[in-house]
């Protein structure tokens, strides 16, 4: 085999990158390219670090430096074949580092400050003939598609959302119509449903099939709803009321049974409200609201936050304030040992700081 330089080797230098993927997305490429699916593209602004995302998932992209240079290397072009030895391959580039895909968090904190201050309630006009000011002006699932640096699946239940207190009446109505209509939460009837939520309540049936959506699954006219997702939707419902003022859990748990009737009390765990509470520290059984979505995203002023709001945790408490910005137990255990200090005592291992952090 003979080793030849390229004629436009002077163009073709730095044209190429290699792309390292990981075996999840090379089978999503593979089966993309037989069935001529589109998958999405590489997200980023100037300033911000790239990603690629796929429907379901998003990558980071980061340059890995390689020990040895690659020569990237490719058959004669046909035209000037005839200029080569027949075992030739033209060398057309060479690479001193690859791209590097590894699973990251979807960047969704840029869409809750687009869309602040444009939740619906039930007291705004769903009129939409009017055109909006510059200020309420549409964001759309486009704008965040090509925008957001997050899959489709991870922008779901971001767009225009719906006043915490205004969904919480819908949830409630929700399952009140279940009942009164005698339907299976496993297969309801959508018309059936919005049609009593727009008639007896006056709930737009655009709202109604849109909360559908985001908490269960539309198929052939029937909803199967998400039962633990709209669970604890209604128990968050009732925690955010106590963000100064601790709520017993026994009382939690009392009202949350009483919101969602018989049919689902058994189903009522606290377990569900994981990384929006904190437990007093005095009182195991006194709870107050504290959502890791209010919580900084760099991960820095993550445990900076946390530090200054208990100065030392268990692993099993500081865990679900992490699970937003690590994607796996791996990553999150990366992040204690870059930013906590891990220390023993008869009552087990807790975190404390491991640097003061100065803003």
């Amino acid at each position: 085999m003979d080793l030849c330089f390229s004629p436009s080797s002077s163009t073709d230098g730095g044209a190429y990158k290699l792309l390292e993927l990981p075996s999840d997305l090379c089978k999503l490429i593979e089966n993309a390219i037989d069935t001529m699916t589109p998958l999405r593209h590489i997200k980023g602004k100037s300033g911000e670090d790239a990603v690629i995302c796929t429907t379901n998932k998003t990558y980071s992209v980061r340059s890995v430096a390689l020990s040895n240079s690659l020569l990237i290397v490719t058959p004669p072009p046909d035209a000037s074949s005839i200029d080569f030895p027949d075992d030739a391959v033209i060398i057309r580039d060479q690479v001193t580092e690859i791209l590097e895909l590894t699973p990251a968090v979807p960047k969704l904190h840029t869409l809750t400050a687009t869309l602040r201050g444009k939740e619906y309630d039930d007291d705004q006009d769903d009129d939409h003939s009017a055109e909006p000011s510059i200020d309420q002006a549409t964001f759309t699932y486009e704008d965040a598609l090509q925008t957001i640096q997050a899959s489709d699946m991870e922008l779901d239940r971001q767009l225009r959302p719906i006043a915490p207190t205004y969904l919480d009446r819908l949830l409630e109505l929700f399952l009140n119509v279940l009942i009164a209509l005698s339907l299976s939460h496993e297969s309801a009837s959508v018309e059936a449903l919005s049609s009593s939520l727009a008639d007896d309540h006056e709930v737009p049936r655009s709202i109604s099939t849109q909360v559908m959506s985001w908490f269960g699954e539309i198929k052939d006219g029937k909803w199967k709803m998400d039962v633990n997702a709209l669970l604890k939707e209604v128990g968050l419902g009732i925690l955010r009321y106590h963000l100064h003022e601790p709520i017993a859990q026994d009382e939690l748990i009392a009202k949350w049974k009483s919101l969602v009737g018989d049919t689902f009390e058994s189903k009522v765990d606290l377990a569900l409200l994981s990384g929006n509470y904190l437990a007093s520290v005095n009182d195991p059984e006194s709870l107050t609201y504290f959502p890791a979505s209010a919580l900084p995203v760099d991960a820095a002023r993550r445990f900076a936050e946390l530090f200054l709001t208990r100065p030392r945790w268990k692993g099993k408490d500081i865990s679900p304030f992490l699970s937003d910005i690590a994607v796996d137990s791996k990553e999150r255990d990366k992040l204690l040992l870059k930013f906590a200090r891990a220390t023993t005592d008869a009552d087990g291992v807790w975190y404390t700081t491991r640097t003061q952090y100065s803003g």
